[in-house]
């Protein structure tokens, strides 16, 4: 299941019970801020995830995906590739 549009895995985070988040795929704006770059790109596009992108993964997602405070290492880069599948 398709949980967010950059790959990050939804049911691991650990703020998710604390602010009632149902995940980026079923909210308009996300609770950290007025908007993601990611989950804006691929609405525009009309993609339910990075993985379904002829750009992938792009720049955008990489910076969010090895940002030294925020990154995941690329997991969710593997993510979405799984979910291309």
């Amino acid at each position: 299941m398709v949980e967010s549009r950059c790959g990050i895995l939804c049911s691991e985070c650990k703020y998710r019970e604390q602010v009632n988040c149902k995940g980026c795929v079923y909210i308009d704006k996300p609770f950290w801020g007025e908007s993601c770059p990611v989950k804006s790109c691929c609405e525009n596009k009309g993609l339910l995830h990075c993985g379904k992108c002829n750009d992938f993964p792009c720049g955008l997602l990489n910076k969010f995906a090895y940002d030294k405070e925020q990154g995941d290492d690329g997991k969710r880069i593997e993510q979405c590739k799984k979910w291309g599948c």
